[in-house]
């Protein structure tokens, strides 16, 4: 079952406003919809189980990309990525503290519990492991690389530290460690190895471009 069109056009108000400064834009109802979208296409591949929770699904992925009210970025790890955990728990407590009083209570703790389980090493809603795999999919590819860059411009970094982060990962096996237990549906993980290869074709292309640039 579809949400509610007042729901989500209160989710979409929401979204529009993409930080703490009132800064408007697509970036954060775009980044939801394709999340949505990626969910929606993994559901179709028969990942999930016979009758999906639908709407909680959704407003789930809504419920991660609601903005974080705070003087600095969520907490990332040593290679620039948001950790999963926190932005679930993020999410979950938004989505109550912001909606309890306009989104059915029932739904509301469906959707909570799904961000709440997608976290775990084996989550037990076959929802949960669809959003998990299709948030840990975003890692992946030229996508994973533009959003890597939007994160770690919020703390400074640039150009050059995109390019150092991808070398590292490389070097220590990052993504293969990722492939082998950021997934949870084969069909997922041959997904990710195919954008990987992208991902690693553009960086190899920055790296050039910045060797062009030394000295």
């Amino acid at each position: 079952m579809p949400l509610e069109a007042k729901v989500r056009r209160r989710l979409q108000q929401t979204l529009g406003v993409v930080d703490d400064h009132d800064t408007k834009g697509p970036r954060l109802l775009d980044d939801a919809a394709r999340l949505w979208n990626r969910c929606e296409r993994f559901i179709a591949m028969h990942l999930g189980g016979t009758e999906p929770d639908l709407d909680a699904l959704e407003l789930a992925c809504y419920a991660l990309q609601l903005p974080v009210r705070q003087a600095k970025p969520p907490t990332t790890g040593k290679f620039g990525r948001t950790n999963l955990k926190d932005r679930a728990e993020q999410g979950a407590e938004l989505l109550v503290s912001l909606f309890d009083s306009q989104i059915d209570e029932h739904l509301l703790d469906r959707a909570a519990r799904l961000l709440h389980e997608m976290s775990h090493r084996a989550p037990v809603p076959d929802e949960a492991r669809v959003l998990a795999d299709a948030v840990n999919l975003d890692d992946f590819g030229v996508i994973g690389l533009v959003m890597q860059m939007i994160q770690i411009t919020r703390i400074g970094d640039g150009v050059n530290q995109l390019a150092e982060g991808a070398e590292k990962r490389d070097q220590y096996g990052y993504w293969e460690a990722r492939l082998k237990d950021g997934f949870h549906f084969e069909a997922v993980r041959k997904i990710a190895e195919a954008r990987l290869l992208n991902a690693r074709q553009v960086a190899k292309m920055l790296a050039g471009e910045m060797t062009e640039d030394q000295p």
